[in-house]
């Protein structure tokens, strides 16, 4: 796979930028304004991708498997060095271009909601990629929790985006967050009114824009947005291709602990069964393709490829080039 990149030559993995020199007895965490690189640049065929990292937010370990013996779980994040109650989830999103179309897959988590000061970092990482918020024609939205859909409720991202930004998300989803049911997911309590104030503000600040689809949207050549359901019931995946490569960005899909244990629940999910099934699908299909597989809440920067290990799945993080 070719890795050069000509969304704009800045676009590259970077390094930390050194504020000051380094004095004899001042810490290196005290030297960088970011202490690891925020952004990946990659190419699939002849479309260019550029994977963003929003930051991350903590969470309870128990959302991450709320149906797995206790045990269990504990044992799974005591091997992955993570938890034993909270741990840091990862936010990812996608910039694509594709011919004269520059699309943003998601948009992180913004800055209106307290306490989550390591999110919301997309906007700022996108200018400092050289990407201007105005230059987007497309968004596309694999489904309208708040940490996909935050950032453009951001004043600074709304006044910047062009008045005919064209939002994509799948008409199932734009239903459902009308009477959204939260009766089979396990969540923080104050998250499910967050949830749906979100998504009504999206709507109705977007209402203009939005472009609704059924099944699947060709977005841009090679750009296709494709319903799943499972996590939310109008929740989509991104398939890029060109040439002979392709790419799947599964927005919430899954999650790390996925590939050894598929059958584990999110508490953020709103049809378990389905996610699993959703999952296991993606999973098969990434094994048997070998396409590279980017996921939101994978460890930045979130690029690999899915491996069969036995009954289950591995994953197999890309090596960088750069």
């Amino acid at each position: 796979m070719t890795t050069h990149l000509t969304i704009p030559a800045t676009a590259t993995a970077t390094q930390p930028t050194r504020t000051s020199p380094r004095a004899p007895g001042i810490s290196l965490l005290n030297t960088t304004d970011d202490l690891v690189p925020s952004r990946y640049a990659l190419r699939v065929g002849d479309i260019d991708v550029l994977v963003i990292s929003d930051g991350v937010l903590p969470l309870p370990t128990e959302t991450m498997s709320i149906n797995a013996d206790p045990a269990d779980r504990a044992a799974w994040f005591k091997d992955m060095f993570l938890g034993p109650d909270m741990y840091d989830w990862a936010l990812n999103v996608l910039v694509v271009r594709s011919g004269e179309q520059t699309i943003l897959v998601d948009a992180g988590l913004g800055g209106q909601f307290p306490g989550f000061p390591r999110a919301g970092q997309f906007p700022k990482r996108l200018e400092a990629a050289g990407i201007a918020l105005s230059a987007v024609t497309d968004v596309i939205i694999t489904h309208m929790h708040m940490d996909h859909i935050g950032g453009l409720l951001v004043e600074d991202v709304k006044n910047r985006l062009s008045p005919d930004v064209r939002i994509h998300v799948s008409a199932t989803e734009v239903a459902f967050w009308a009477s959204p049911d939260f009766d089979n997911t396990s969540m923080p309590s104050p998250v499910p009114d967050v949830l749906r104030a979100t998504a009504n503000q999206f709507l109705k600040a977007y209402q203009g824009n939005i472009r609704l689809f059924d099944d699947a949207c060709d977005v841009a050549p090679g750009v296709v947005a494709k319903l799943t359901g499972g996590h939310t019931p109008g929740h989509c995946v991104v398939y890029v291709d060109s040439g002979n490569e392709r790419l799947t960005f599964a927005g919430d899909a899954l999650f790390p602990v996925a590939f050894e244990h598929p059958e584990w629940h999110n508490g953020f999910e709103h049809d378990p069964e389905e996610s699993v099934r959703v999952r296991v699908r993606l999973m098969q299909e990434a094994a048997a393709s070998g396409e590279l597989f980017v996921a939101t809440h994978l460890p930045f920067p979130s690029v690999g490829r899915v491996a069969l290990d036995g009954d289950a799945f591995r994953w197999v993080a890309a090596f960088w080039d750069y």
